[in-house]
């Protein structure tokens, strides 16, 4: 649209609204007596969604928590607006008389410097709605850089939110396909979600000269790991019993350790195998060393359990 909206939305109050409670600083509601200022003011400086919405509307319902994600995610370069229009009904009919088509929702626009740059309308897969933010922020001049992504995807994976790092790592790999670190997350990510299969066909795509890259071989041994902890975990409670009967049991403890791991209790596995080397270090030729060892290039060298668990191990072989 050519005509700025901040022509035809007059009686506005520049007065900004605060954020919405509980949806960060960059997720706020707007209404009639601040979408001037949180909309086309707030656009001079940093693109901004505006996402439609009505509480009956189910895709509404479906597409916002959506949408907040990928704003979260987009690390303070985007900012989202949420308009009630049937608690606003006077500024969606102005809005709908500049040409914007409130009349079905959801409907989500992208201004920039008081313009509308771009639209869409009805619920919308992540991916896509991605796509669409990576695009204004190109047009905005303020694209993501891939190395921001790829630190959100790894606290997104560290904080257990393996869902929202998929969709950060698959954004690297789109502008970035030999990225190893972005493949390696990514595994790791699906793996989280338990998603085996998902995890194996990412490992499968994986371009053929990263598959020696410490990334990858660690990402590997993971998937490994995986396959073979889940089954054990479901032994857990059987071997956890057996263990107790039999403390000295050094093969069952063992199978112990990857029965935890499978289960997802990392610490209590690795303290199992550190236990063992306790008792005696070159049991089997050092199984327990070499279990842990592989339990460590799966967790990655830099998780806060690996840390933990080598500066035992450290302790343990060179006292």
């Amino acid at each position: 649209m050519s005509s700025s909206f901040s022509e035809h939305l007059i009686g506005q109050s520049p007065k900004s609204s605060p954020s919405a409670a509980g949806k960060g600083v960059q997720i706020v509601d707007a209404d009639e007596r601040n979408f001037m200022a949180e909309v086309i003011e707030a656009s001079q400086s940093i693109p901004v969604l505006v996402d439609f919405w009505a509480p009956w509307c189910a895709p509404c319902r479906q597409l916002g928590p959506v949408i907040e994600k990928v704003v979260q995610a987009a690390g303070g370069r985007v900012k989202l607006v949420k308009v009630d229009v049937e608690a606003n009904q006077s500024l969606a009919a102005q809005l709908g008389q500049l040409g914007l088509p409130l009349q079905s929702i959801p409907v989500v626009v992208a201004f920039w410097k008081g313009q509308v740059l771009d639209l869409f309308q009805g619920a919308q897969p992540e991916s896509e709605i991605r796509r669409f933010v990576e695009s204004l922020l190109k047009l905005a001049g303020g694209a993501m850089p891939a190395t921001e992504i790829l630190a959100a995807g790894k606290h997104a994976l560290a904080e257990g939110q393996a869902e929202q790092a998929v969709g950060l790592f698959a954004q690297v790999l789109d502008t970035e396909a030999e990225n190893p670190e972005a493949w390696s997350g990514m595994i790791r990510s699906l793996i989280s979600l338990n998603e085996t299969e998902s995890a194996e066909e990412a490992l499968s795509q994986v371009p053929e000269k990263l598959l020696t890259h410490p990334e990858i071989t660690g990402a590997k041994a993971a998937l490994e790991l995986h396959r073979e902890s889940q089954a054990a975990a479901s032994e857990l409670d059987g071997l956890r019993s057996a263990g107790n009967a039999n403390p000295d049991d050094l093969g069952l403890k063992m199978k112990l350790a990857a029965a935890l791991n499978g289960a997802g209790f990392r610490a209590e596995a690795a303290e199992i195998l550190l236990e063992i080397l306790k008792k005696d270090r070159e049991w089997e030729d050092g199984a327990a060393k070499t279990e842990l060892l592989r339990f460590f290039e799966a967790w990655g060298h830099t998780d806060p359990i690996t840390l933990t668990a080598r500066r035992k191990l450290s302790s343990l072989l060179f006292s």
